[in-house]
């Protein structure tokens, strides 16, 4: 088990190299850079902006360097002093930017995930167990739903309907009178009756995927004949499947986590946005519409970041489940 994590530990840091080049070239992609849209937003206005400025500011910034220079100076700055470089738009360090955000987006995430998990695997078992029953087809069309709605627009009906008809806003994640006090009780009451609005509408989506595959997997194992054998050996139906059929076709179930991590952080952008959730979605936004490089450049990089490190956990959980993973 240690050798096939060491494995997967080793393969981790070329693969994050790769990562790093495609996510910096990804975001030199658009055409100019951010001073060409700082400098049209400014002229937009009526305000001119002369040439030694430009010259003085993209000496400063590095934008007059190669590609591959700003790429060096860029993943040095991070590998040796964990420095992701200077927002432009914000006048502050992108660390400063990210940390300031990435405990509620990770609060956010994780509970979508685990909201996503409890609730589609029980669903799952008891639409396969249950297979074409009114159950099973009310879960399906609910499912479907849930694939089909977009988040921001289950986000908008949210707002719509709390504050038509019971007068209540539920954007963000604290009330106002707790957005800037010190942590006690009541904010941590007032943060839980905030924080099930975004969970759901974030984790709708990836729950209605997992009931599919849930579903599918575990009516797959049920027709196997270890299942017979087992059933015909007097085994309790409720055992039978929760030790042999669900146990087995948890291996899709915990594989599909080194995609919804990242998905989930990225598909909150709208939702954040919609919701006014102080999470990285709408600094994520910003950065991309006025080309900050290195902001944009360490979200991308982060959430690739967050793809491999939940293939890895995926793996791990796997051959923690399945033996014959292990052994291979």
């Amino acid at each position: 088990m240690w050798g096939f994590v060491l494995r997967r530990l080793i393969w981790m840091v070329p693969t994050l190299i790769v990562i790093s080049v495609i996510s910096f070239i990804i975001i030199q992609l658009p055409p100019g850079d951010y001073l060409s849209s700082y400098i049209a937003r400014l002229e937009a206005l009526g305000t001119t902006v002369d040439q030694a400025t430009i010259d003085a500011l993209r000496l400063r910034y590095g934008l007059n360097d190669p590609i591959w220079v700003q790429y060096f100076k860029w993943l040095g700055n991070i590998v040796f002093d964990g420095n992701f470089g200077y927002s432009f738009e914000w006048r502050l360090p992108v660390s400063q930017l990210i940390i300031e955000r990435l405990p509620t987006t990770f609060l956010v995430a994780t509970c979508s995930l685990l909201f996503a998990w409890s609730v589609a695997l029980p669903i799952g078992i008891f639409s396969a167990v249950k297979q074409y029953s009114l159950g099973d087809y009310f879960f399906t069309i609910l499912g479907f739903l849930g694939l089909g709605i977009p988040n921001f627009m289950l986000a908008l009906t949210f707002l719509y309907v709390s504050n038509r008809y019971f007068g209540l806003s539920i954007g963000g994640l604290f009330s106002p009178q707790y957005l800037n006090a010190p942590w006690s009780l009541d904010k941590f009451i007032d943060l839980l009756s905030h924080l099930w609005i975004p969970v759901v509408i974030v984790g709708t989506a990836g729950t209605a995927g997992l009931i599919r595959i849930t579903r599918a997997n575990v009516l797959d194992e049920l027709r196997k004949p270890y299942v017979e054998t087992a059933r015909s050996k007097g085994l309790h139906p409720m055992l039978l499947i929760l030790k042999y059929p669900v146990r087995i076709a948890l291996n899709p179930f915990v594989s599909s986590m080194g995609f919804i991590l990242p998905g989930m952080i990225s598909g909150e952008v709208i939702v954040s946005i919609v919701l006014n959730l102080p999470t990285t979605g709408p600094l994520l936004y910003a950065a991309l519409l006025s080309q900050d490089t290195y902001l944009a450049g360490a979200f991308v990089l982060m959430l690739a970041v967050l793809t491999v490190i939940g293939v890895l956990i995926s793996d791990i959980l796997l051959a923690w489940l399945d033996p014959r993973i292990r052994l291979s």
